[in-house]
């Protein structure tokens, strides 16, 4: 393809993803806020969800056709299941993995170019088939060449490759999507709520880390690093030789898919516990190592067999251990974050109202300034109601119920100064792909469950920094007790020595200041009154109104230069 014609393309792309937003934008304004204000809102409810399930489709649509970043904005549409109607996460489900390959000549020509080599050089075997295919890029599997495999001390291989022209693809998907986020800033429902263009600058720096790969292997063993030694956990392997900022060599480690239930059974592996050790471990990826696999869906998760001996190298009484792929989207979390994080997961497993609050402010979620009593009543009759139950205990519920509470809390919820910030994007990305994993593993999975022994682990850790601070002020406060008669006894002895001064010129000069603006201010009222007094006496006294007129000159041009000369 030609410049002008790359160009041409990258120009109809920008377009049709802008009208596309245009489009729907207008729908939403047309429903959501012009028909209540005419007394129709009843039309707006009834026609939501079949909405809402048309949007998803023709989204579904443009984003297969046009693949890139669109495919990644889809992923995370369909993992917003805390926010986002069924109608649409469950029509956008299917871009996990509806991704189109490229055909091999175009991976062929890429690897061979970032490479500086022909791929029989670089390696032994290269399947021309992709073992998968993702947005940004495809993998293929590959062997090491025999000098390469005994430098590594690795042989088989998958090469991740990035789809070509992937660059000016994401840079006008960014550019789509930035104008997208200012057009929902003036919505003052989203903009009260969320910084949009902040939320897209981050999407923006997650997508271009994306697409380097060497950041990406960076990032694998970072994660290799932070689990080393540990039974449940495992990582690939990085070939550095063979890998560029567009073409990543690491070990073969693919085993069976997390989600492949059927598979984990015949292999005597029950799901149920691969739930368990899934929460504990990206759990200890929030709060112990504050590195997140931020993408774990079930293509990026493997559960691998190992020989069970009661103690063996998958862990005491298991038979597995999870091995982790494509590290190209990680969630950093910031000492403030992870400690809002630990107070929220305290809250939660104590079913504390007010701690839920707090933890909410902490993180950034909701602002100070909120009226946050309605809303702990709100969060009381929630943990009064649903407070520990499952997801298959909350799926026996009348949603009667459901409905009911929503109706009840829901304008006091909308009603708060709510927002998202930047960094929890990918962190929530996070925690609704592990909450439905868990749950499609264990219908029977109960977040409570996994949560309370964390908490509890949290809360002794919470009391010995407690212990630690109280005795840190405490001998704070021995040293300053000591001092204080020492010092006590300086200044009295300076005092009877007529050595102590107190300087007061700033405080005068402060004061003369204050003076001189309220002598500044009558003269400004004093103006105001003569103008308008003399306005008024014009009609009926024109010699007495024109005087007042003419002499209100000087107490304005007091209110206005009478400052000057002190201020210098």
């Amino acid at each position: 393809m030609t410049d002008a014609a790359a160009q041409g393309a990258h120009r109809a792309r920008y377009r049709r993803i802008v009208s596309f937003a245009a489009r729907e934008f207008i729908k939403v304004w047309w429903f959501e806020l012009v028909l209540p204000r005419f007394g129709m809102s009843s039309i707006a409810e009834r026609t939501r969800a079949p909405r809402m399930q048309r949007f998803a489709k023709r989204f579904h649509v443009l984003a297969v056709e046009l693949g890139g970043l669109m495919i990644k904005v889809g992923q995370f549409m369909s993992s917003r299941l805390d926010v986002l109607p069924p109608e649409i996460t469950k029509e956008l489900e299917g871009l996990q993995d509806e991704v189109p390959a490229v055909p091999f000549s175009g991976i062929r020509a890429a690897a061979e170019a970032e490479l500086g080599m022909p791929l029989e050089q670089a390696y032994s075997w290269f399947d021309e088939n992709p073992v998968a295919a993702a947005s940004l890029g495809q993998a293929h599997r590959a062997r090491l060449s025999a000098q390469d495999a005994a430098d590594t001390g690795l042989d088989d291989v998958v090469v991740k490759v990035q789809r070509p022209g992937i660059d000016e693809i994401v840079a006008v998907d960014l550019a789509a999507l930035r104008r997208v986020a200012r057009w929902a800033m003036r919505v003052r429902l989203v903009s009260d709520r969320v910084d949009a263009p902040g939320l897209v600058e981050e999407f923006a720096q997650t997508s271009l880390e994306e697409i380097d790969y060497l950041h990406e292997a960076s990032s694998a063993e970072r994660f290799r690093e932070n689990f080393a030694g540990d039974p449940r956990v495992s990582a690939p392997e990085i070939v550095w030789e063979r890998s560029t900022r567009r073409v990543l060599s690491l070990s073969d480690v693919t085993a069976i898919k997390i989600n492949d239930t059927d598979a984990l059974r015949a292999a005597g592996i029950d799901p149920s516990e691969v739930a368990d050790v899934f929460a504990e471990v990206m759990f200890d990826q929030v709060f112990t190592h504050s590195f997140v696999h931020a993408d774990p869906h079930p293509g990026n998760i493997f559960v691998t067999p190992e020989p069970s001996t009661g103690s063996g190298t998958a862990g005491p009484g298991r038979n597995f251990r999870l091995t982790f792929i494509d590290f190209g989207m990680m969630a950093e979390v910031p000492d403030n974050l992870r400690a809002g994080l630990r107070t929220l997961l305290i809250a939660v497993a104590g079913r504390d109202s007010r701690g839920l609050v707090t933890a909410a402010q902490e993180i950034g979620v909701l602002l100070p300034s909120a009226d946050t009593a309605e809303l702990e009543r709100a969060l009381r009759a929630l943990f009064a109601r649903f407070g520990g139950m499952g997801f298959a205990e909350l799926s026996k519920v009348d949603p009667r119920e459901f409905t009911d509470f929503a109706e009840e809390f829901g304008d006091m919820v909308r009603s708060l100064p709510l927002q998202l910030p930047e960094n929890m994007l990918l962190l929530i990305r996070a925690v609704s792909l592990t909450s439905g994993m868990c749950s499609s593993l264990d219908p029977s999975f109960n977040v409570w469950d996994a949560a309370e022994p964390y908490a509890a682990r949290l809360l002794r850790d919470e009391s010995g920094n407690l212990m630690q601070d109280m005795a840190q002020q405490a001998m704070e406060t021995a040293a300053v007790t000591y001092r204080l008669p020492k010092r006590i006894d300086a200044i009295i002895t300076r005092v009877d020595d007529g050595n102590v001064t107190f300087d007061t010129s700033a405080l005068e000069r402060r004061l003369d200041r204050l003076e001189g603006i309220a002598r500044r201010i009558g003269s400004g009222v004093l103006f105001a009154a003569m103008l308008v007094g003399g306005a008024l006496l014009v009609a009926t006294l024109p010699p007495l109104g024109i005087t007042l007129i003419c002499v209100s000159a000087l107490p304005l041009l007091h209110s206005v230069f009478g400052g000057r000369r002190g201020a210098r």
